[in-house]
């Protein structure tokens, strides 16, 4: 089915979430001119994407359409991930309200420029022009870096926001050069052109392997998956918790969403049964199949020796997620699309609550090294300390909790489309990711203080996120159909 194309001034009426975040924007820049409490923009903030939240839930009831004469999307599939994007946004937001990080280095501009990225993060998931798309890619990169080298006074956190540029600036360059190749194979920027072009013949299988390859890097830099994921350990260890998180849990999600829509519109037709056809003679399910396992295997084998930073051990787990993410991503099919919109939410909600935890400990002890956790549990963090454990249960796919229903519908997915080998070693990542999280649960309830780990405290303010989450968790984990009907309503493509 194809959507209406509708100019600029009528597609307005249809961006409302994003004309707020912009409208806030430039309100927080104004503001921190004048107010000198600075918690007060925070809360302004948070108001802001609570009215984003709400309108982009009211666009569910809208007619699907082309905006701005093409360059986005309104979509089912934009829809899902403008709602998941904004509720991301808003949990950072409230957890920055509780940081001690974002206190110290309390400035009015830390609002308007996390609001700015998820501005961008929204037009990243409805992009369906290439130009659109980098620009949208590129604003999120540039409002990255300001955030992670947040802490001025932090050598560690200069040392991470330059080595996200060069890493960013390397990756940005290379998307974009091919890019330039796809452009001068197709003759067009736009996902739909490109898809008729290729359909028609017009590609040439070396030059489009290439291209994709070129793109493919920018893309898989976003989502920090192998060989793309140098910078996640320094700028998760070294940014602010709340920015960690946001660039783990929305930053990624808003990566996968523009490299299912720019492969599965551009690249690939539905065929029969909910199966994606390729198109342009080049099979790159194959590409992102190996892909998948070498990201998930290595992300899991370097977080077993992390026994330092619970931040650095969080970046190799979330690097080795976003390689379970991918195998829905090699199914081509709209089961393996529906258990990845359906991963990433629960995956939004287990990996966004363990950084809670280890901000809560972080407030209260100062520390983020592994053997501040000892005793955890004994010292007044019990709370934290059975949320931090299920959630990192959660993540490694144990019933009955979120995560693994979440991994059985990716490994459904897989094993229909008898993908053998793929589920075998998702499997096998299962198995070898829980030596690390078990070791960081033992470390809370059954490792004694030795002294220097000092008391934590939960405030109320964290206390209700994090109670959210494991409830989510929890929830999520008996009572999955509502969500799983979603998230398959979501998979439909209007192009």
């Amino acid at each position: 089915m194809e959507p209406s194309t509708l100019s600029n001034v009528a597609s307005l009426a249809f961006s409302l979430p994003e004309l707020v975040l912009a409208g806030a924007v430039v309100a927080l820049f104004l503001l921190d001119l004048v107010v000198t409490r600075k918690a007060l923009l925070g809360d302004f903030a948070l108001l802001a994407l609570a009215v984003v939240v709400v309108l982009s839930a009211r666009l569910m009831w809208s007619e699907s359409a082309a905006l701005f004469n093409g360059a986005i999307v309104l979509d089912s599939f934009a829809l899902f991930f403008k709602l998941l994007l904004s509720l991301a946004a808003f949990a950072t937001v409230w957890m920055s309200l509780g940081s001690r990080e974002i206190q110290r280095n309390d400035t009015g501009e830390y609002w308007a420029i996390l609001l700015a990225s998820t501005l961008g993060l929204l037009f990243m998931a409805s992009s369906t022009n290439l130009l659109m798309a980098y620009l949208s890619l590129e604003f999120v990169s540039l409002t990255s870096y300001v955030l992670s080298g947040l802490m001025r006074e932090s050598r560690r956190a200069s040392e991470a926001s330059l080595k996200y540029l060069i890493y960013g600036g390397v990756a940005s360059g290379t998307m974009i050069y091919g890019m330039s190749w796809i452009y001068g194979l197709s003759g067009s920027l736009d996902f739909r052109a490109i898809h008729a072009a290729l359909l028609a013949g017009n590609g040439i299988s070396l030059p489009l392997f290439v291209a994709l390859l070129l793109t493919l890097a920018g893309l898989g830099y976003k989502v920090s998956a192998f060989p793309f994921h140098m910078w996640a350990p320094d700028v998760y260890q070294g940014a602010p918790i709340p920015v960690t998180a946001f660039l783990a849990v929305g930053s990624k999600a808003a990566g996968f969403a523009l490299m299912i829509r720019f492969f599965f519109t551009a690249m690939a037709q539905p065929g029969g049964a909910g199966v994606y056809q390729l198109v342009g003679g080049v099979d790159w399910s194959q590409l992102i199949l190996v892909l998948s396992i070498l990201t998930m295997t290595f992300g899991n084998l370097a977080a077993i020796s992390q026994m330092g930073n619970v931040k650095r051990l969080l970046a190799y787990s979330s690097i080795a997620h976003a390689g379970y993410m991918l195998m829905g991503f090699a199914v081509l099919s709209d089961d393996g699309l529906r258990a990845m919109l359906f991963y990433l939410t629960v995956y939004y909600l287990m990996n966004l609550g363990a950084f809670v935890v280890v901000m809560v400990v972080a407030n209260s002890t100062g520390r983020e090294d592994l053997a501040g956790y000892r005793g955890l549990a004994w010292r007044g963090g019990a709370v934290p300390a059975v949320a931090m454990a299920i959630f990192l249960f959660s993540l490694t796919g144990l019933p009955p909790l979120a995560g693994f229903v979440g991994k059985f519908y990716l490994f459904a997915a897989v094993v229909e489309k008898q993908l053998y080998l793929l589920a075998v070693v998702g499997v096998l990542n299962s198995v070898v990711s829980l030596v690390y999280y078990a070791r960081v649960v033992k470390t809370m309830f059954l490792d004694q203080p030795i002294g220097g780990e000092g008391p934590v405290l939960l405030d109320w303010h964290n206390g209700v996120l994090l109670g959210v989450l494991t409830v989510g968790t929890l929830v999520l984990g008996v009572a999955w159909g509502p969500l799983i009907d979603f998230a398959g309503r979501s998979t439909q493509f209007f192009q």
